[in-house]
């Protein structure tokens, strides 16, 4: 009781110190556009919270989950889901089809690009050609994998630079078709939410080899979303303005800046008004242990969302080929207590990419359970080389991910494997990831509720870290995205994650629920794990 007493008072006093460092660096405060903060905090200026920086601002190739985060605020998907398959209306009035295989798209009429020249279906397709383009390099191609006339990751034979089945029919409609028929929630999650078109105008001329190059996609100055990009500070803060010609009505705030800091500088920062809200999911996390600090701060209200994202540990099978080797570490590890100790029971463990809010989870797949014995054995039965070394790759900046390597570290240890963990940044850690240098590596996803994976699981998915390659799943992959029916594609993900499973490219190891804090000055606008950009113009604090 006493060594627990001990350690709230040091956390406490932990927490305190933050609150003071905020009070002395000027209390509720306001930071300018050249990153100084003035003593009085503007009712005309929203200010979130996030942990984990942006890399880049490309709409078609950002692989991380911040960049694209910050992206909607500036461009708008054509949908927005704002509950389990409910899509509404954003850049696009209308997306439709008769025989789930033609698909009609009718774009805003007063939707215009920030430069006052209209968002067309001109601009539309131009950006589904780049993204098709053999020499773009993108992390979207999934999303349209399933148009008529592409390859399995979405791309145009080599030499061809336009996708056949896309029709421009006016200046706002644009008409395409699939190589079959689909089911219209799948294209309306992935072309329809995750989408986002750019500006032909300013783009046409570019090489498309080079266009990752661009200096569009560090300064994103033309733009179609309710904010405009003023300036990012690069791991200090993006700074975004109102876009007073917003076809959906001038936003309500005229300034809104995403200030990245480490997650307990949120708990202080919410505590002195620095801070309207913290954006959770898993870029813009509390510490779990900084909840009860948060749910008793006067000026802050608290809501907790179950969530789709998962944080999970991808193994290299070019370095751990064998199946047995990579179920045994699934075996040896006790997922439970990251959940129980780590996040405080606000999560839960499952097996593959799909959480319990996912009507595709096989809720009848045995789980792997910690079982050291089982894993000794599979071990042994491997041949595994007990004095090899296997490298643990972790990116800082989730704490609660950081602190679950040593505990997966200890698990693995426990079994007599040698493990060695290197912490990197974000982007450093992505390009480890690319470059297949690591053994195991934590990451975390927030892909779509439908089903399809291709991204992470698909031999050319741009998540496939690990460099899973099976000819099977690939099949059912390809069948999933290509199956209308949703009872049949229940089966085939169901067939999938058996496949997953046995092969264990991937071990999910918790989905940790959202927890927000958000100001009580704010009036309309928070944190949601379904449709966090819709009405974006309308958030702000209400009558001034």
């Amino acid at each position: 009781m006493k060594k627990s007493s001990f350690k709230q008072v040091i956390h406490f006093m932990a927490i305190l110190s933050l609150l003071l460092l905020a009070a002395c660096s000027g209390g509720a405060s306001q930071t300018s556009s050249d990153g100084k903060q003035s003593a009085s905090k503007s009712k005309d200026t929203l200010f979130l919270g996030m942990v984990n920086p942006p890399i880049l601002f490309n709409p078609i190739n950002s692989s991380d989950v911040a960049s694209t985060w910050v992206e909607k605020f500036m461009f708008d998907s054509l949908l927005e889901m704002d509950g389990p398959l409910n899509f509404v209306p954003r850049l696009a009035d209308s997306f439709e089809t008769s025989d789930n295989q033609t698909y009609t798209i009718k774009l805003n009429a007063k939707a215009n690009w920030s430069d006052g020249k209209p968002v067309t279906a001109e601009d539309m397709a131009f950006t589904l050609n780049l993204v098709a383009n053999p020499k773009v390099e993108t992390t979207v191609g999934g999303y349209i994998a399933t148009l008529d006339g592409l390859d399995a990751s979405g791309k145009l034979p080599e030499g061809v630079t336009e996708i056949p089945s896309v029709k421009v029919i006016d200046e706002k409609t644009l008409e395409f078709k699939t190589s079959k028929p689909v089911d219209p929630n799948m294209l309306k999650e992935q072309l329809g939410v995750k989408f986002m078109v750019l500006p032909k105008h300013i783009l046409k001329d570019v090489d498309p080899s080079k266009l990752s190059q661009h200096p569009f996609f560090q300064n994103p100055n033309v733009t179609n979303g309710a904010y405009k990009f003023v300036k990012y500070q690069k791991d200090q803060f993006v700074e975004l303005a109102a876009n007073d010609n917003y076809y959906f009505g001038k936003p309500e705030t005229k300034k809104i800046f995403v200030k990245i800091m480490p997650a307990p500088n949120l708990v202080a920062q919410l505590q002195t008004g620095e801070l309207d809200m913290n954006i959770a999911s898993g870029i813009g996390k509390i510490a779990v242990q900084d909840y009860e600090t948060v749910e008793k701060m006067k000026n802050v209200r608290t809501k907790v969302e179950p969530t789709i994202g998962f944080q999970t540990m991808e193994f290299n099978t070019k370095t751990i080929q064998d199946p047995k080797v990579r179920q045994a570490i699934a075996y040896a590890l006790d997922r439970n207590v990251l959940v129980d100790k780590l996040l405080k029971g606000y999560g839960e463990v499952v097996d593959g990419p799909y959480t319990s809010l996912n009507p595709y989870l096989n809720k009848d797949m045995e789980n792997y359970k910690h079982d050291p014995e089982k894993a000794k054995q599979l071990l042994e039965e491997a041949g595994w080389d007990f004095n090899k070394p296997i490298r643990l790759v972790v990116p800082i900046g989730n704490k609660i991910r950081e602190q679950s390597a040593p505990i997966i570290a200890q698990q693995l240890q426990q079994v007599g494997l040698k493990v060695e963990v290197t912490t990197y940044d974000f982007p450093t850690l992505l390009q480890k990831g690319k470059a297949g240098d690591f053994d195991l590596l934590l990451i975390g996803f927030t892909l779509t509720l439908d089903p399809d994976v291709s991204m992470l699981y698909g031999a050319k998915g741009p998540y496939n870290f690990s460099g899973y390659n099976n000819s099977k799943s690939d099949e059912l992959l390809a069948s999933g995205k290509t199956e209308p029916d949703a009872d049949n594609r229940k089966q085939i993900y169901n067939e999938l994650q058996a496949i997953w499973n046995e092969d264990m490219p991937i071990i999910t190891l918790y989905s940790d629920s959202d927890f927000s804090g958000i100001s009580k000055d704010v009036k309309y606008g928070e944190p949601k794990v379904f449709g966090f950009h819709h009405n974006i113009h309308k958030w702000g604090f209400g009558a001034q």
